[in-house]
């Protein structure tokens, strides 16, 4: 699902900019429209935000399009032939394609929705949504099947919905866990039936991990997750959970994690005090997360949804913070592929009935659009040499943030950031290291390409620069745990304590998500 651009028509599309800092003007005319009239405040805010609309005081009324999906659970056969005959109704928009199967077999899909679904669209973002992780946490699987109809049926009529599929390519992967959805039974908020893959395994757990070995062995669900964003760029990411209330962001582990600190365990018996986690882009994931918070109907009010649970301040935290986990998916997305993920828990149930669906579309539409149109926020361009050609996989890193990031095919790259000036340090083989200092400003994003200059030695060899952690961090994937020395915190270090911990922690994991 490539696009074949000619080096012409990247020099077209770099012809204004080409070695400037530009500006790409976000749209603001009309405002989204909205599920329910009483949130004719949280539409009012909407309308300040420099990335959403200020227009028109009186929201339009949302009228689902019941002849082609209904606020009901829909199991894996009912979900394949609506995403089948959504594509064939829609193929303008929508382009449906699987990333693999699951266990038993089960297709993984996603649905692209965009103005140009069966291309990528040449200097604009691609961006995702997984939901289903967790098989008994059903919720966010019907938000966003919902959020494709949506996406689809307002594309004409809506000139926001408009604006983000014309310049966003959202693909969205309803259920990554069908296995478990299937093992899992309607009205059940707490438990852990259905939460795991048909072979027992934790699939939020289940990723390399930045801090510690994760010795659990790959799962066919987490293979073709790493393999589907190894091929695509994402730029941004949101993973759908239920069970709390918040949105939860990198990193999910801490450099500490001892037995104790790692351990579900602890959080039970409050025996240590958890300590947040934080990445080089802090000040992102923060933003991000009230992204999704305050346009949220209840999230940001931070109430707990139970009296043993915890609450959330503004309806954020870190994960670490929470309790640590090892192998989570969001690290991953970000340390690995420099793609910003964020966990939102959007129901206190797991497995609500499902006449409550209804209910939370209406609290989580706004969130779920509004956290998207984030992908055009910060610094994107081209990285190109001295005729004007694309450079692919060039190494950039913004100076003070030591995860790294590459360019696409066709030289591309795009960085999430908050207003202030930074500079871009690049890195590409044969050519000579440059920085660049850039500005990022509230109202649109910051176009800077980047021309680069080949080097040649005195031989006439072309100058290759060293690869180091000065470039960019790209971590090695944990080694097998038969090869570990057990230092670390590994499996052989643990022993009977860590045999003891898993168990509590399959425990916790049913309470807190």
């Amino acid at each position: 699902m490539t696009m074949l651009a000619s080096k012409s028509t990247v020099l077209a599309a770099l012809a204004l900019c080409v070695g400037l800092v530009c500006a790409i003007q976000v749209p603001t005319v009309d405002q989204i429209s909205i599920a329910s009239n009483d949130r004719q405040d949280a539409v009012a805010s909407y309308g300040q935000s420099p990335l959403g609309y200020a227009g028109k005081s009186e929201p339009r009324v949302y009228r689902p399009d019941t002849s082609s999906l209904d606020f009901v659970y829909h199991n894996h056969e009912d979900m394949t032939r609506y995403l089948r005959a959504t594509t064939a109704r829609y193929p303008n928009l929508t382009a449906l394609y699987s990333i693999g199967k699951s266990v038993q077999g089960r297709d993984l899909w996603v649905m692209v929705v965009s103005a140009s679904p069966y291309e990528h669209m040449l200097g604009k973002p691609d961006v995702k949504y997984i939901g289903n992780i967790h098989g008994n946490e059903a919720v966010g699987r019907e938000l966003l099947l919902h959020l494709i109809q949506y996406l689809i049926t307002s594309y004409s009529s809506d000139p926001y919905i408009k604006w983000l599929l014309d310049n966003t390519r959202i693909h969205i992967l309803p259920s990554l866990n069908p296995d478990g959805y299937a093992a899992s039974k309607e009205g059940t908020c707490d438990g852990g039936q259905g939460r795991y893959n048909s072979r027992g395994f934790d699939l939020n757990r289940n990723f390399p991990d930045y801090f510690k070995q994760n010795s659990k062995r790959s799962q066919p669900e987490t293979e073709a997750v790493k393999e589907w964003i190894s091929k695509i760029q994402f730029i941004l990411s949101g993973s759908l959970h239920g069970g709390a209330l918040v949105a939860s962001y990198p990193y999910d582990n801490t450099p500490n994690a001892k037995i104790c600190r790692s351990s579900s365990t602890c959080a039970v018996f409050n025996s240590y005090v958890q300590q947040p986690s934080l990445t080089p882009d802090d000040d992102v994931f923060k933003h991000l997360s009230l992204t999704y918070a305050n346009n949220h109907a209840k999230m940001s009010r931070g109430v707990a949804c139970k009296s043993a649970s915890p609450s959330f301040e503004n309806g954020i935290t870190n994960g670490a913070a929470w309790y640590p986990l090892t192998g989570g998916m969001q690290d991953f997305n970000y340390v690995w592929h420099g793609c910003m993920e964020v966990t939102l828990e959007v129901s206190c149930c797991k497995f609500p009935p499902a006449y409550e669906l209804r209910k939370y579309w209406d609290d989580n539409q706004l969130s779920l659009i509004k956290f998207l149109a984030e992908a055009h926020r910060g610094v994107q361009g081209f990285v190109m040499d001295p005729n004007g050609s694309p450079i692919e996989r060039a190494q950039l890193k913004v100076k003070g943030r030591d995860v790294g990031f590459v360019t696409t095919k066709y030289g591309e790259f795009w960085r999430v950031l908050m207003p202030g000036v930074y500079k871009l340090e690049i890195f590409a083989d044969g050519f000579v290291p440059r920085d660049v200092d850039f500005m990022v400003v509230e109202q649109h994003p910051t176009l800077l390409n980047v021309t680069m200059q080949p080097s040649k030695r005195n031989d006439g060899a072309y100058y290759r620069p060293i690869q180091s952690s000065q470039s960019q961090y790209r971590p090695q994937l944990a080694i097998p745990a038969a090869q570990s020395s057990g230092s670390n915190g590994s499996p052989a270090d643990e022993g009977i304590l860590s045999t003891l911990s898993n168990g509590f922690n399959s425990l916790v994991n049913n309470i807190f998500g």
